[in-house]
């Protein structure tokens, strides 16, 4: 078992080793030259518009959160997807095929009732006029 999670806490210990070399190796060349240029924000390369203690709108707020929220949501489509045939075959795949007469709808039926809730969500959060933007 600790072999099969071999390969990812190699990869979780090259990222944050070469994380940790990156930053001591741009604290060691660095030569800091602090100007009133370099002192001044920016955005996106242009000069700030506004002040940044504005307020934004709840609105705002609501859809990136529901923008996250759906999303998040739909991600989980992809394990479904990518495991769809083994969910819709009664039996144990041969082959990698489901033998004949074995077909079950529980793999479309589960994503269909998931699709379903997530619909659901969506006309309530429409209805409240959560995603009107004025």
């Amino acid at each position: 078992m600790e072999r099969t999670y071999f390969p990812v806490l190699l990869l979780l210990g090259f990222a944050a080793f070469n994380a940790v070399a990156m930053l001591a190796l741009s604290h060691l060349t660095m030569r800091p030259r602090p100007t009133p240029v370099k002192q001044t924000p920016y955005e996106s390369g242009i000069p700030p518009l506004g002040d940044a203690r504005e307020r934004f709108s709840v609105k705002f707020y609501m859809v990136a959160v529901l923008f996250i929220i759906f999303d998040i949501e739909t991600v989980f489509m992809i394990p479904w997807g990518a495991h769809y045939r083994e969910l819709s075959c009664a039996v144990p795949l041969v082959a990698g095929s489901c033998p004949a007469g074995q077909v079950s709808f529980f793999g479309l039926g589960e994503m269909l009732v998931f699709i379903a809730i997530l619909l659901v969500g969506f006309i309530y959060v429409w209805k409240k006029g959560a995603l009107q933007w004025d």
